[in-house]
This record gives C-alpha cells, sequence and structure tokens, in this order.
C-alpha cells in the first residue's frame, strides 16, 4: 500500500508541476484616449493569433489571462488598432490614437496643452470623442453635441444654419473661452463664436472638451463660465480616406470626402477633407448652403521635431430669422412654430432680409521640440481673414407690403415696383448689410521644462494683433438707381461727403476700424507624485484698444483716430486633485481674474469718446469635486460658486418693427453656484448608460445706472435716457438653471449599435428687455421675468456596421426630438412682467430625420 501511495504522491506532484507550468499569469492595465487620457470604454484586448480577449471596464481597465511575452492586440472603434509586447504583468497605461477611418495619426502636442486629463487635472470636464460625433450629430449644429454634459446649454436661437449659442453654468458663450488646436478663436472685440464659420468642425475633431470653471487652458485667455476646447485630427498616417452622404429633413443634403496621401519615407504626410452642405431650413427664409474645407501637411523633422500647417474653414451663407415673435401670433400664423417674419420673395425666388454670409479661414504653424528627456517647446503662429456681415433692411415692417395676410412673405416685387415708381428714382426702401471684415495674427509658445521627477513648470508668451473693419453696405436697391443717404448728426452718416448718393457697395451709416493688441505671458508649476496632482497659474494681458472713426469726425480732425487705450488684466489660478484610492479621488480649485472690458464698452456710444466708467471684470470662483470609478460604474459631483463683478454689457435688442437698439451698461454683479452630478454605468459589455443632472442658482445681485439707450444711428431713444436697471434678485436668463438628462446606447449585435438620448430643461427665465425695464428711480421696483414652461427632448441614433464592394461602411440614422416637442428655447420679457403674454420667442426645432452613408478606403 505504502509503495502505491507513494507512485500516486509522484504522479500528483508532477501533475502540478504540468499545470504550474501551463498556468497563465493575469496581465492587466488601462486603456485609454491619446489626447484626453479618458478611459475607452468598449475597447478590447486580446491575444494576437488567438480568441482569448476581454473588453475593458467603465474605468478603462483590464485583466486578462495570458503570459508574458505573448503579443496584445487593442482596438477600439475609432481608434488606431495597437499591437504591444506583454513585457510584465502591469502594462499600466495603454494609449490609442483618435482617427476617422482607423488610420493613424501624426498627432501635434502643441495642440494639447489645454486638454483636460481625468483624475488629474482638478477641474470639472466632459469629453466628447470623435466616435460619439460621427454617431449622433446627425443635422445637428457642432455644439449640440455638448448637450449632455452637466451645466451646458446649446440653442439654435432662430434655427438658421449655425446660429446656435452656447451657454456654461449660465454664462453667454461670449463669457466661455473656445479654443481649437490652442488657439483662442472668440472674436477679439465682443467675444463672440459664430459657429457658422466653424461647421467643417464636425468632420474633423478627435476630441471635444466642455471645462466648467476656470478650465485647463494654459494661454492667458480668461474662462469665466467655462472653456471649450477642440482638438481637430492633424493627418493621416496611412493612405486612405472616406466619403459620405447625408440626407435628411427640410431638403438638408451633406456630402463629404476626405484623402490622405499617408506617412511616406521622407515623413511627409497630407490629408485634405471638403463637405458641401445645404439644406432649406426649418422655417421659411432659412434656406443655406456652406462649403467646409480642411488641409493639412505634417513633416516629422526629426525623432523630436515634428511640423505641421493646418487650413480650416467654411464659406457660407444662410438666411435668419432674427426677430423673435409673441407666443400668440406663432398660434396664429398658418406656419405655426415656422413662422419667420424676416423675408419676402421676388420674382417666384425667395430673398432673405435678415441673412449671414461669411468666410473666415484660419491658417496655423505648429512646432512641437522636444528639446531633451526634460524640456519642450510647443509653438503655434496662426492668422485669419475673415470677410462677410450680417444682411438686414430699413423696413418698418408695419409698412412693407406682404404677399398675402400679415403672416405671409415681404412681397418685394411691390417694394421693387415703388422704387421704380420715385419720381427721382432714389430708394424708398432698400437692402443693406452690417460688415465686419476683419485680420487677425497670433503666436502662442510654451516651454515645458521638468525641474524633478515631481514637477513641470511651465512659461509661455500669447500675443495677438487684431483689425476690424465695420460698415454698413448697400446690397440691393430693389429697382432704384441710388440712395440719398443726407442725414446729419453722429451715427448718420459720413460727414465727410454729408450729401451721398450711394450705389451698391458704398458704404453708409457707419464707417469705423478697431485696432486690438493683446499682450500676453502666463507661468505654471505643476506637481504629480503618486496620488497627487496640483498646480498653481499666474497669468497677465495688457489689451489695447483703439478706435478710427471714419464717417463721425472730418478726415482733417486728428480725434478721427483714438490714442491706445489699454487695460491690463491678470488671473490667478490653483488646484489639486488626489486619488484616494483606484476608485475614489477628490479635487479643488480656485481662481480669480480680471478682464478689459469689450471694445464696444471702452468707447461711448460707437464713437471715439472714451468711456470713463469703463473698467475691468473680476471674477472669483471655487469648486470642490468628487469622483468615483470601477469596473461597471462611473459618477462626478461638482460643487461649485463664481463671484461676477462689474460685468459690462452692450446688448443690442432687434424690435417687433424691425429696429434695432443698444445700451451701454457697466457695474453689472451676478452670483452663479450650482451642484453638477454625473455617471456612467456599464453592467455588461453591450450596455452603456450614462446620465447627468445640474441645478443651479445664478442671479444678479445688484441695480446699475443711469444708462441711456440708442437706436442704430446713436441717437437716444425718447424716454430711454439717464435710466437705471433695478436687477437685484432677477434671474440670469441665458440658460436652463436646471437641466438632467440620460443616454443609453446598446450594442444589439457585432455591426448594430442604437442609442437614445432624453434631455430635461427647467427653472428656465428669459431675458429681460433693456428698452422697457428701465426706471428713472434708482431704487425703483425689482424687475421680474418669465419663466418658461419645463420640457422633456429626445432624440434616437442607429449604427449599422457592414461591407460595400469590400471596403467598410456604415450606415448611420438620426432622428432628433422624437416627439416633435413644441417648447421656447429663447425667449425675451418684453414687458418685465413675468408673464407668457408678453414675451416675445423663438421656439426650438421640431422632428428632424437624417441617414449617413460612410464608406472607409
Amino acid at each position: 500500500m505504502r509503495k502505491y501511495l507513494q507512485k500516486f504522491s509522484v504522479l500528483v506532484f508532477s501533475m502540478l508541476l504540468t499545470v504550474g507550468a501551463f498556468a497563465q499569469s493575469t496581465i492587466k492595465g488601462k486603456v485609454v484616449d491619446a489626447v484626453t487620457k479618458e478611459p475607452l470604454i468598449g475597447a478590447t484586448v486580446g491575444v494576437k493569433g488567438t480568441t482569448n480577449g476581454v473588453a475593458v471596464a467603465l474605468d478603462g481597465s483590464f485583466k486578462l489571462n495570458a503570459n508574458t511575452g505573448v503579443t496584445l492586440v487593442v482596438t477600439y472603434v475609432g481608434y488606431n488598432t495597437k499591437e504591444l509586447t506583454a513585457t510584465s504583468t502591469n502594462l499600466g497605461e495603454i494609449t490609442l490614437d483618435p482617427s476617422s477611418g482607423t488610420m493613424k495619426e501624426v498627432v501635434v502636442s502643441a495642440n494639447l496643452n489645454s486638454v483636460a486629463i481625468d483624475r488629474k487635472t482638478p477641474i470639472a470636464v466632459t469629453t466628447v470623442s470623435a466616435t460619439f460625433i460621427e454617431e449622433k450629430l446627425g443635422n445637428q449644429e457642432f455644439p449640440e453635441m455638448l448637450k449632455s454634459a452637466p451645466g451646458v446649454m446649446v440653442t439654435k436661437q432662430g434655427g438658421g444654419y449655425g446660429d446656435s449659442r452656447l451657454s456654461i453654468r449660465g454664462f453667454k458663450q461670449a463669457n466661455v473661452a473656445v479654443i481649437i488646436n490652442g488657439m483662442p478663436i472668440n472674436d477679439m472685440e465682443n467675444g463672440a463664436v459664430f459657429w457658422s464659420n466653424w461647421s467643417a468642425l464636425s468632420d474633423v475633431t478627435s476630441s471635444l472638451q466642455a471645462q466648467r470653471g476656470l478650465g485647463a487652458s494654459k494661454v492667458a485667455v480668461p474662462s469665466l463660465g467655462g472653456t471649450v476646447n477642440i482638438v481637430t485630427r492633424t493627418t493621416d498616417a496611412k493612405r486612405g480616406g472616406s466619403v459620405a452622404q447625408s440626407v435628411g429633413t427640410d431638403g438638408y443634403l451633406k456630402t463629404m470626402i476626405a484623402l490622405s496621401t499617408g506617412l511616406d519615407e521622407k515623413g511627409w504626410a497630407f490629408t485634405a477633407l471638403g463637405t458641401k452642405t445645404q439644406g432649406n431650413g426649418n422655417a421659411g427664409g432659412l434656406n443655406f448652403v456652406g462649403y467646409n474645407y480642411f488641409f493639412n501637411a505634417s513633416k516629422v523633422l526629426t525623432d523630436r521635431q515634428t511640423l505641421a500647417l493646418t487650413l480650416i474653414g467654411a464659406q457660407q451663407r444662410h438666411g435668419q430669422r432674427s426677430t423673435k415673435s409673441s407666443i400668440e401670433t406663432y398660434r396664429l400664423a398658418p406656419q405655426g412654430i415656422k413662422y419667420n417674419p424676416d423675408w419676402g420673395y421676388r420674382d417666384g425666388q425667395v430673398v432673405n432680409v435678415r441673412d449671414n454670409f461669411y468666410t473666415k479661414p484660419i491658417l496655423s504653424l505648429n512646432h512641437d521640440w522636444k528639446i531633451n528627456d526634460g524640456a519642450s517647446l510647443s509653438t503655434v503662429l496662426y492668422a485669419s481673414k475673415g470677410t462677410g456681415g450680417g444682411g438686414s433692411s430699413n423696413f418698418s415692417y408695419g409698412s412693407i407690403p406682404r404677399t398675402g395676410d400679415s403672416y405671409s412673405p415681404f412681397d418685394i416685387d411691390a417694394v421693387q415696383d415703388a422704387n421704380v415708381a420715385n419720381p427721382d428714382g432714389s430708394a424708398i426702401n432698400y437692402l443693406r448689410a452690417a460688415r465686419n471684415d476683419h485680420e487677425w495674427y497670433g503666436a502662442i509658445s510654451t516651454l515645458k521644462k521638468k525641474l524633478t521627477p515631481e514637477i513641470d513648470l511651465l512659461a509661455g508668451v500669447d500675443l495677438r494683433y487684431y483689425i476690424g473693419r465695420h460698415f454698413t453696405e448697400v446690397t440691393d436697391l430693389l429697382g432704384a438707381r441710388y440712395l440719398i443717404d443726407n442725414r446729419t448728426g453722429t451715427g448718420a452718416g459720413d460727414i465727410n461727403n454729408p450729401i451721398k448718393n450711394a450705389r451698391v457697395g458704398d458704404k453708409i451709416i457707419y464707417n469705423n476700424d478697431s485696432n486690438v493688441a493683446w499682450q500676453g505671458g502666463f507661468l505654471q508649476a505643476e506637481y504629480s507624485k503618486n496620488d497627487l496632482s496640483a498646480f498653481i497659474s499666474v497669468a497677465g494681458s495688457n489689451t489695447s484698444y483703439k478706435r478710427i472713426d471714419h464717417f463721425n469726425y472730418l478726415d482733417t480732425d486728428p480725434l478721427q483716430t483714438t490714442p491706445n487705450k489699454n487695460y491690463f488684466g491678470y488671473q490667478a489660478k490653483g488646484g489639486a486633485n488626489y486619488n484616494l484610492d483606484a476608485n475614489h479621488n477628490v479635487f479643488a480649485n480656485v481662481g480669480y481674474l480680471t478682464r478689459a472690458p469689450f471694445f464696444n464698452v471702452a468707447f461711448v456710444n460707437n464713437t471715439n469718446v472714451p468711456n470713463p466708467v469703463a473698467k475691468n471684470e473680476k471674477l472669483l470662483s471655487y469648486e470642490l469635486g468628487y469622483g468615483f470609478r470601477s469596473a461597471i460604474f462611473s459618477a462626478n459631483v461638482n460643487l461649485y460658486r463664481t463671484d461676477y463683478k462689474d460685468r459690462s454689457s452692450a446688448p443690442r435688442q432687434a424690435t417687433q418693427n424691425g429696429q434695432t437698439y443698444y445700451a451701454n451698461i457697466t457695474g453689472i454683479n451676478e452670483l452663479h453656484q450650482g451642484v453638477e452630478v454625473d455617471f456612467k454605468l456599464r453592467p455588461v459589455k453591450e450596455i452603456t448608460l450614462s446620465g447627468f443632472l445640474s441645478i443651479g442658482d445664478w442671479t444678479y445681485t445688484n441695480s446699475v445706472g443711469p444708462v441711456t439707450v440708442f437706436d442704430e444711428t446713436n441717437q437716444p431713444v425718447p424716454g430711454q435716457t439717464a435710466v437705471y436697471y433695478n436687477l437685484k434678485g432677477l434671474k440670469v436668463g441665458d440658460q436652463a438653471q436646471t437641466t438632467g438628462g440620460l443616454n443609453l446606447d446598446v450594442s444589439v449585435a457585432e455591426d448594430l449599435k442604437i442609442g437614445g438620448n432624453w434631455n430635461y430643461y427647467a427653472n428656465y427665465y428669459s431675458d429681460f428687455s433693456y428698452t422697457s425695464a428701465s426706471t428713472t428711480s434708482p431704487n425703483g421696483a425689482p424687475l421680474n421675468t418669465w419663466k418658461m414652461p419645463a420640457y422633456h427632448l429626445f432624440d434616437l441614433n442607429a449604427v449599422f456596421k457592414f461591407k460595400f464592394a469590400g471596403l467598410n461602411s456604415e450606415l448611420i440614422g438620426n432622428m432628433n426630438n422624437v416627439f416633435n416637442t413644441n417648447y421656447v428655447s429663447d425667449a425675451l420679457d418684453a414687458a418685465n412682467s413675468g408673464k407668457a403674454v408678453n414675451s416675445v420667442v423663438f421656439y426650438g426645432i421640431g422632428r428632424t430625420i437624417t441617414t449617413t452613408l460612410k464608406v472607409k478606403f
């Protein structure tokens, strides 16, 4: 018996040795986006040549039973496939490069200076991938890709192509810094962003981030409400391309083609993309056509230096609905919520009385230089030349004939007949355009130096120069031979030629130039060791304004050109993030900044008179945040409070008769505070559920005045001189203060994915009217504005992948506003009564359907 036991023991021991010899190790790691460091939920990691593989968890982590030394293949839709050798059981962070058509890209790190990194950068951030944009966009506007981020709201205003506006935490778009590849693109005079000028971004963006609050920007850009950071693709390193065709509601058509030469043996690569987008729009007179283009040439100079030249732009023209109407008007109009009073017919063709036409290409040259293992230099030089403007008329809407009842389009034929019949041949009514041509040059350079293994020091300069040319141009005399422009007084026309017979192309009403120079510098120290990361940053900038007025001052008058008016601003901010363990992290940040007032506030009433009360705006912001990451669930909670002091504003408001009034207001104070929650759940690899809730409390905290309201010829509006605005306690009305949403994506099969979005908006207050909100008493009754009805919106999308003639192809379907919900998206309480009956509004867009076929080769 003992002999048999010995033999059995030897056999068992031999089997254990054999099992041990073939036992596999557990290899672990984390798969993240190379640009944003966000986990790539849904990526797969497998052993090459086998069926052994796993999907990554919500936090990007994975565990794979395999021996070291094997070759792993990491894949994710919309990203480059990566192969690597498992040299250890812990591979740490594995990065994948985003691409279009799964083509590898040459990435220029100069573009990434302002990208926030999950669980490291101590700010609240939401990141949108190129894949998300491709699947969800449909015929939506590009900024609508951020509508499911907490604290962010996007509306299409009147519904014109590219006329969307974006707000973050109750701050208007002009107070949100928008950065493309490290370059600020907000207008240097007023902070405006016109998305129609950047519609090409939807096809070339590799990463889109909404950074709420102070933001991660390292350039000297004051971010009040937040920062939208956009990183475009650079150039594809593999030969190939794609074509796509979209068709949709209201005659929507979009054709796209992208080509890449690939990276050759000499280190050159070229990529080009072009699109044409056209349609009728969601209401009468909103027809549009746009041509978007993107070109990149990259050169790998050495293993330490890369140079990239990028051109991006859009040439477009689109009709607009600029005039809000009362709810009763929409109810009575045969067109319903699609009613638009701002267009007409001539010779059976649409005439856009209000429209926008513009082209603004931007050319940038990025140089990335890794000087040595401890230092790098990233530099971008850029230039932009914009030309175009917004069309309007001298129409008094109540007196211009229409083709039918009062809700029908303008009868431009009748207007033209009246002009022709005028005895002296001059125009009674005509079309004009407010032009805003400009040139913009800039340079941003950042030096990064590793002082110790834990501390990096970044220093840089931000230089910009802007020349703006503003004038009103006659665009159509509507059958007349000339226009008599003999008005006198400030803002009435050309003082150097007071009796003028103007023809098409001539300048009328106003003609002035603006020069804006910006010199900025910044210094930032970053600390990172183990689970703690922190930063402290200081920046300063000088903004110089100069105004040249060609109409209101004689050419011989030295006052025609102002001296430079300088405003020095600065900012200081800091924050820290601590990863408590693999699942939990906390962060905090605080910042204080001062910013120059906008150009139109620096000078009184659009003249060369300096505004004596214009001063820097000030902002103090602080925030606390908590994050949780696990294999199937992640969540973030943010608390914020922002004091905004001495805000200046020069609001322009269109009246019901088509006229425009504006005011010059300084000293407005606001308080923005709230809580934001977002989460993502992935119970199985085929299902992802995400959601958010944002609750804000944004109010004005003081009253302002005295202020004078002017018409578009700079004349004081009767009864609107030396007036006050009792704003204290009034709710900020640019954005719904309570928002929430859910997003569900389900992989039904390997080649079929469906998704749905639900968004909720509540506690949304209308803007107040500057022309009717005034009082002659600084202590009058407080203002009140209408609280708009809460509403829900649902969207659906589906993606089907297949082979077409052996090529990777996909069919994408999008349905937005599935239930065709009628909702008020923008409102102005014309009487500041708190009542709907006294408000003028824009309704949101109804149901739209878009189908896209994309073939990659």
